[in-house]
């Protein structure tokens, strides 16, 4: 699929791009023919991602050093975006911590809020600078990365947590606003995978991270092959891809999800609450409350 250049000509941004994660990201979209702009906090890496990245396509790759828990810094990197290469046809809002683990009440708050500032804010700061730039191109992509926490009660992870569950609703609300502006918005829960974070719940320990997700983590850390982020990545060139033109506003999974039929299911997706996020009510678990 990737082969074909069927991306050609676009430009991708890609944040936290030489992580585990976002290096899949790089390296699927640089195979998809697109030219790639990729951000972090480590220029050493990011140059020699671009480097490798060579061998894998003939787009033009751009680095930029961004600190994304530092709104100066954050608005030094996308105004140099839009004045240096233009408003991007793909964000992949793929950047993450883990913030502090362990009971909410026992949490570092600078820690807390510095999670939500990288996990969240910034985001919402990168759709709302680029958008209008796609809005005006009639086309664009933005790509949210979701994980561990967005759909359900995740103990020991609050602030993690809660800002990847803020940024699916974020996500569908902003599809909502860009409906019928050739802009579409989209998550991706892209499985366990081995990163930073990994090594940070097992750094934390059983104690802190709880006794579930320390053995998740330790077993993660020896089985990852590889196989996970690359599904990830191949979901990310498809979503941004013409075949899924209109397809906006769902979470989806890498993993579980039947994603290389969402063309044919568009019919289905339209109107309805598949992959989203949404309250349960008593009749959907067969009771009907109101009888009394």
């Amino acid at each position: 699929m990737a082969k074909d250049a069927q991306l050609k000509n676009r430009v991708v941004l890609i944040t936290g791009a030489a992580g585990g994660l976002g290096r899949a990201f790089s390296e699927a979209f640089m195979e998809a023919g697109a030219d790639l702009v990729l951000m972090g906090r480590d220029t050493g890496a990011l140059a020699s991602l671009a480097e490798g990245l060579k061998a894998k396509g003939t787009g033009v790759v751009h680095i930029m050093e961004v600190e994304l828990g530092d709104p100066a810094s954050i608005s030094r990197a996308s105004a140099s975006v839009l004045n240096d290469i233009g408003a991007p046809d793909v964000l992949v809002n793929n950047a993450a911590v883990q913030g502090p683990i362990g009971p909410l009440w026992e949490n570092n708050w600078a820690a807390w809020e510095e999670a939500v500032r990288v996990d969240l804010l910034a985001p919402a700061f990168l759709c709302s600078g680029f958008v209008g730039g796609m809005i005006k191109k009639g086309r664009g992509s933005i790509i949210n990365i979701s994980g561990g926490g967005a759909t359900g009660p995740r103990p020991n992870f609050t602030a993690y947590g809660s800002s990847k569950a803020a940024l699916v609703r974020l996500s569908e609300t902003l599809a909502h606003e860009l409906a019928g502006t050739g802009v579409t918005v989209n998550c991706i829960a892209p499985g366990a995978i081995n990163t930073k974070m990994t090594r940070d719940v097992i750094d934390a320990g059983a104690g802190l991270a709880g006794e579930k997700e320390y053995a998740g983590a330790t077993k993660l850390s020896g089985d990852d092959d590889g196989s996970v982020a690359g599904k990830a990545a191949r979901l990310a060139v498809f979503l941004a891809s013409p075949a899924c033109e209109g397809v906006t506003g769902r979470l989806i999974s890498a993993v579980w999800d039947p994603w290389e039929r969402l063309p044919e299911l568009k019919g289905d997706l339209d109107g309805s609450d598949i992959y989203t996020l949404r309250r349960i009510v008593p009749k959907d678990r067969g009771r009907d409350w109101d009888d009394g």
